[in-house]
């Protein structure tokens, strides 16, 4: 299997999940009531599945290893803006949670904004997706021997391993520091 095997099956799950999230915001609009443990459902997943697990191996893996590559200008662009995107997935995931907070503190704007952040989110990642295994993660394979890729899928599992006890380890500190 090639490196970007498991990344491009990340991208279908989190397809599914933005196709759940396309058929929730409608509902939201129309219903004017927000399901708020979807939102939160929502952003868990977007931080740590599509966020850190993903956008994670992108990033803290691939990314760094092509970028001690002699890229084409035009692959050092697309990488660039693809980590640019991955910012932009991150702080619109935290304007929901903030969006959040303001409808449950019954903001009567806060519904109207939850609404166009999902329709951002819906927006946003098919392009993004599709941007990334059509035009990026395929070609930027030839710039690693099979061995290089080979060590790349490796510690895309180790990556893997370690998550969720980061996860929860991060939940421990927190409480800890703020149940003193």
């Amino acid at each position: 299997m090639l490196p970007i095997g498991p990344l491009m099956i990340e991208h279908r799950l989190i397809e599914r999940m933005v196709k759940v999230i396309g058929k929730e915001e409608p509902k939201i609009a129309k219903e004017s009531k927000v399901d708020v443990f979807f939102i939160d459902s929502a952003v868990d997943f977007f931080r740590t599945y599509a966020d850190r697990c993903h956008h994670g191996k992108e990033e803290d893996i691939l990314f760094r290893e092509l970028a001690k590559k002699s890229l084409t200008s035009e692959h050092k662009r697309t990488m660039d803006e693809l980590i640019e995107e991955h910012m932009y997935a991150r702080n619109t995931v935290g304007r929901l949670v903030n969006a959040r907070e303001k409808y449950v503190q019954e903001d009567k704007d806060a519904l109207k904004e939850i609404v166009a952040i999902l329709k951002e989110l819906v927006a946003f990642y098919p392009k993004h997706i599709e941007r990334e295994d059509k035009h990026f993660f395929i070609p930027c394979m030839n710039y690693f021997t099979k061995k290089e890729q080979e060590t790349l899928l490796e510690e895309f599992w180790n990556f893997d391993k370690n998550l969720i006890h980061e996860k929860y380890r991060k939940i421990v500190e927190k409480y800890e520091e703020t149940k003193k």
